[in-house]
């Protein structure tokens, strides 16, 4: 038996019609295509469909059946997973003793990447890939290519790296001409790299989210936006100070722990101070939203903590004349103290004046 099998490995015509898949025999299948047609008429997987009902009314000399199997909309690892168990589900209905046979339909390479899978079921006799005729045409080409730019996001990936390549070489130009330094094309190159690498790892909706954020910041009175900003100063300013504590305290060749011992030595205070700041401008705005909880003053503390923990260590590591033994047990026991006492008296304060007693009260 000869099973006609037309793939969709984006699963266009589960998203875009109500026909549940796999889609199995000519007349459902027949039916399948006239419904994405109706709903897309532009989908290539329209044409797959037609294929497989052709093939299946060309072939008179044994027995034939036709079926679509889909993916999923991400076309990954998992849509091959979802091909394989539909194709597993068309071969347990065919109701035949013969040895099955299959010749896969598809509308380009990237549907065939499932051959493997496939071929792992059942024997393949031939792929016929499906290619529209007047794709060959220049006027549909031009259509294809206007289709292509009015799409946003496609307009975005190509269009913005190749108008910044073709601007190379006039800022080059320019440049000469300005007598710049000669790094501006290294500049524009690295800007270049950074776009693509940004669109590679989809980074680019996290950048919108974080500019969405601070617009609301701006202009809905977060004193949290500020304090980041204050914070994100002083813990460059404790960068600094570490990098300076390194050569201050063990020269020009310190060993890699006593250099890490030494950083945290004179960045620990700059680093907590952001936190606390930070942390405060947290509380602050969850205060004013009314959304408070006891709790949310541990932050500072336990910040405070770490640093007094963090400053015995690397003051001990470091040898420094007042830290001995006697002294990292005291950091070691003040912070500790510090977290505990922070902890037990938030949770005492949290049952005994909750936030969210009048909200209770009112429901």
């Amino acid at each position: 038996m000869l099973l006609i099998l037309c793939v969709d490995l984006d699963d266009d015509l589960g998203r875009k019609t109500s026909f549940e898949t796999p889609v199995v025999g000519r007349e459902r299948v027949e039916s399948a295509a006239v419904a994405l047609a109706t709903a897309d008429p532009e989908d290539s997987d329209v044409n797959v469909c037609f294929q497989g009902v052709h093939l299946h009314d060309s072939i008179d000399d044994e027995s034939v059946e036709v079926a679509v199997v889909t993916g999923t909309a991400k076309a990954d690892v998992s849509a091959n997973r979802k091909v394989g168990e539909e194709v597993d589900t068309v071969l347990a209905s065919l109701s035949t003793g013969e040895d099955v046979r299959a010749i896969v339909v598809t509308d380009g390479a990237q549907d065939e990447s499932v051959l493997p899978v496939i071929r792992s079921r059942v024997p393949i006799d031939g792929v016929r890939r499906v290619v529209v005729r007047q794709a060959q045409d220049l006027e549909s080409m031009y259509y294809t290519f206007k289709q292509v730019l009015a799409d946003p996001e496609t307009r975005g990936t190509i269009l913005i790296p190749l108008g910044i390549l073709l601007l190379i070489y006039p800022i080059s130009i320019a440049a000469e001409t300005l007598g710049l330094p000669g790094s501006t094309l290294g500049v524009i190159s690295a800007l270049l790299g950074l776009y693509v690498l940004f669109r590679g790892l989809g980074l680019e909706e996290t950048i919108d989210e974080t500019l969405e954020r601070i617009r609301v910041g701006l202009f809905s009175g977060r004193i949290q936006l500020i304090t980041y900003v204050v914070a994100a100063a002083l813990i460059v300013v404790g960068g600094l100070g570490g990098t300076e504590a390194i050569g201050t305290l063990l020269g020009p060749d310190p060993e890699p722990i006593q250099a890490a011992a030494a950083f945290v030595y004179g960045a620990v205070q700059w680093a907590a101070a952001a936190g606390v700041v930070a942390a405060l401008g947290r509380i602050t705005d969850e205060y004013l939203a009314g959304s408070f909880r006891w709790r949310y003053l541990n932050a500072p503390f336990y910040v405070t903590a770490i640093a007094v923990v963090l400053h015995g260590l690397s003051a001990f590591f470091l040898r420094l004349p007042f830290a001995e033994l006697s002294y990292l047990a005291v950091t070691l026991t003040t912070g500790t103290f510090i977290g505990l006492a922070s902890t037990l008296a938030f949770a005492v304060a949290e049952q005994r004046y909750p936030q969210n007693r009048d909200r209770e009260l009112v429901g």
